[in-house]
């Protein structure tokens, strides 16, 4: 009897997908458990796995939209595993035939000098011209992913409804990459990961929030939402598009937890197991287009937070400290702000906040 292949609930906001991919052919002979299709939604990727081990009959194809629920291919649990295929002994090598005596004698040259004549090659002919491509290779179509479409909806939505400023300072790194050196082995020995840039600047986001809570609101209709918790947002760029998994009470973890968190986003996402919880509900977002080479961006909001900040690349430039000319490894950063609920100088005051805990870092392990 034949077992469906449905689409399983996904979560409360989630009503559907696209087919990203199957991982089996029509007719291949699947097992319980065996990862059949990748589905996308509009906030994560998630994989359906067989419920029963059959012949695969494949009813909707990649690329097709599918709600929650719906019936997208059948097993047929009275098919037969294939049976293992036995290896066929290789045959021995054929033996190169004996030469009789007589025949041996015939192959030794003779007392003469033979001349051959070599041909002389003839030139080759000219490569014919390339044609030219046809007007339709030229470019490829491919449905947009409901994952794209939904970052999309988000960011113009930002751009229409939030009042968007973005205000820019600079950081010192020599401060925080020569404790970050000093501590490494002694931080890796004991927590078994590194200790990166990512978690300082968390923890000094969760230090500007406390200095400056107005920025730690949210907009929902006429009213404005504080908040007194900190579960921070850190972007992530992946092969569907950018999803922001957040770290929850940031405020209340170490650095190792923070980094561990971070890498276990990392993994779940390589592997598309993000789940739709991990994504919801940050106060704010840290961006690092930094790691791709950005030196300086605006970035957009991600509502329904009030703001985001934007690491950028570390750069050796010359900088004026103490009246003399020197070179520092410095870092652009860019606070964007919903100006409805944010003035400038909240902002100003927040991006120097993290600009202070950056450039000394000692004070957010001992907390000053």
């Amino acid at each position: 009897m034949p077992s469906d292949i449905k689409i399983p609930a996904l979560g409360e906001s989630v009503a559907g997908g696209q087919i990203a991919k199957w991982h089996f052919k029509e007719g291949d002979f699947v097992k319980t458990g065996d990862i059949l299709l990748t589905l996308e939604t509009d906030k994560v990727a998630a994989e359906v796995t067989a419920e029963a081990s059959g012949a695969l009959h494949i009813g909707k194809q990649a690329g097709e939209d599918v709600e929650v629920g719906a019936v997208v291919g059948q097993i047929d649990e009275s098919a037969a595993a294939p049976a293992a295929k036995a290896e066929a002994p290789k045959p021995a090598p054929a033996a190169a035939p004996a030469l009789a005596p007589a025949a041996k004698e015939a192959e030794k040259p003779a007392n003469v000098t033979e001349f051959k004549v070599v041909p002389k090659p003839e030139p080759a002919p000219a490569p014919a011209p390339k044609a030219a491509p046809a007007p339709e290779g030229r470019v490829t179509r491919k449905k947009m992913t409901p994952l794209r479409k939904k970052i999309a909806d988000q960011l113009v939505s930002a751009q229409r409804t939030a009042a968007i400023l973005t205000t820019f300072n600079e950081c010192d790194m020599s401060n925080i990459m020569a404790l970050r050196s000093q501590l490494q082995d002694n931080f890796v020995k004991k927590n078994g990961v590194k200790l990166g840039f990512m978690s300082f600047f968390i923890k000094a986001v969760v230090e500007a929030l406390k200095a400056v809570p107005q920025i730690n609101v949210r907009v929902e209709g006429d009213e404005i939402v504080q908040q007194h918790y900190y579960d921070i947002g850190v972007a992530v760029g992946t092969e569907r598009g950018l999803i922001v998994p957040v770290l929850r009470d940031a405020d209340q973890k170490s650095f190792a937890d923070l980094e561990k968190d971070i890498l276990g986003y990392a993994a779940k996402s390589k592997e598309g197991k993000i789940q739709v919880s991990d994504l919801t509900g940050g106060v704010f977002t840290i961006s690092n287009g930094g790691v791709y080479g950005s030196l300086l961006s605006t970035p957009i909001i991600n509502p329904p937070q009030s703001a985001i900040l934007g690491m950028h690349s570390i750069q050796q430039r010359a900088v004026v400290v103490d009246g003399q000319v020197v070179v520092r490894p410095m870092m652009y950063l860019a606070l964007s702000y919903d100006h409805r609920v944010v003035d400038g100088k909240e902002a100003v005051t927040f991006l120097i906040r993290v600009k202070d805990c950056i450039e000394n870092p000692a004070r957010m392990l001992v907390g000053a």
